[in-house]
């Protein structure tokens, strides 16, 4: 059955905002519904668009601590509307789950910010320092107009946060069980492996790339490259893709093009990735050149004060003891790391994102409003944490 209005205000704005179909990079209106609430709490509001992007920059205060809610509210593609239970962008509750793409990536997450922030300034409307929300409809897409921007645009300008949760759907059993405390770095290479084009019965007249790259393949895939820290895994190699020849089954190939990715901690850097590789290629003799794509830097917030004021907000308010991790893929939060010291991400659970009929619990909604309200009230009300 389609949703109604409900006692809970966060369920109501979260079915709002996915009713908007939102998908990457459009925004259908989400910011300016999001605006319309944080306008009469007192925000300065500011749309930093960029490349035909949708961002929203909100504050409250002038003074630090500066915390930072952060999310998207562009979703992924639906597919085929008949493949879902419900339509995809009509919020529907069945059997006390919320349906609906961005149910859970993350527009319950951006509804319970709002919600939280609400309940916050009408208890505390002269609390310490700052509160701000950083929103972009270019994050599932090529996120390279989206919060990436915003960040160039407060660094430009001398402003620094202190303390960001970004929204993303962190949970994996139970709401509650899972922090990211960080994320591992994302290093991409397309490798070209030049050999000599030729006649497969005349071999002795050609070089052909793939033999020519298969040991170097071989000892790129053995390679330890570090062996992680108490915070992130060992380093990772995987080629991605292989392409090479003319799709004739007589032609000795004259270029082997290799995709490949690394996701890597805090252990080793991008420059250090970089000069291991060739001197694996080097070493075998190869002629080949690479063109390398560092999407994001490892990034990583220990037990501090958003950990700390965080976990206890969870606790009190779920009875659950949370677990820190960098697992995962990348997120927003490797942008702003660049301007804020301590990042988190924490939100419902993950399990149906990106997928048909994607969900959350209905009754987790307001729950996660209220452990980022009692986040803010430990950080910004002097004496709480």
């Amino acid at each position: 059955m389609q949703t109604s209005p409900s006692s809970s205000s966060t369920l109501a704005l979260a079915c709002e905002l996915i009713a908007r179909p939102s998908v990457t990079p459009e925004d259908a209106g989400c910011l300016e519904l999001v605006a319309s609430r944080l306008a009469p709490l007192g925000f300065r509001l500011e749309r930093i668009d960029s490349g035909g992007v949708c961002n929203l920059w909100a504050r409250r205060g002038i003074a630090a601590p500066v915390l930072c809610f952060a999310g998207h509210t562009d979703v992924v593609p639906p597919g085929p509307d008949s493949a879902w239970s419900s339509p995809p962008f009509a919020p529907t509750i069945r059997d006390g789950v919320l349906y609906g793409r961005g149910a859970a990536d993350m527009k319950s997450s951006l509804a319970a910010f709002v919600t939280a922030i609400e309940r916050f300034v009408a208890a505390h409307p002269d609390h310490a320092g700052s509160i701000a929300l950083l929103l972009t409809s270019d994050e599932e897409g090529i996120a390279t107009h989206g919060t990436v921007k915003v960040v160039e645009a407060l660094a430009a300008r001398g402003e620094r946060l202190d303390y960001c949760v970004v929204g993303e759907p962190t949970s994996v059993q139970t709401l509650g069980d899972m922090i990211k405390n960080g994320r591992r770095g994302s290093l991409s290479g397309t490798l070209r492996v030049k050999g000599q084009q030729g006649h497969v019965a005349y071999p002795q007249l050609a070089r052909n790339p793939i033999h020519l790259f298969a040991p170097a393949l071989a000892e790129l895939a053995a390679s330890d490259w570090d062996q992680g820290n108490e915070f992130f895994p060992p380093t990772t190699w995987q080629v991605s893709n292989i392409h090479a020849g003319t799709g004739a089954n007589n032609v000795i190939p004259g270029v082997c093009e290799v995709m490949f990715n690394f996701r890597f901690g805090s252990v080793s850097s991008a420059d250090e990735l970089k000069s291991r590789t060739c001197e694996v290629l080097d070493r075998h003799g190869l002629d080949y050149e690479i063109d390398w794509h560092l999407s994001g830097k490892p990034f990583i917030t220990g037990r501090g004060r958003l950990v700390g004021a965080l976990s206890a907000a969870i606790r009190e308010t779920l009875g659950v003891e949370t677990e820190l991790s960098t697992t995962g893929g990348t997120s927003d939060g490797r942008f702003i790391a660049e301007i804020c010291a301590e990042v988190v991400e924490f939100g419902p659970v993950n399990a149906s994102i990106h997928k048909i009929d994607e969900h959350i619990a209905a009754d987790a909604i307001e729950p996660l409003s209220v452990v980022y309200e009692r986040t803010l009230t430990a950080l910004l009300v002097p004496g709480r944490l």
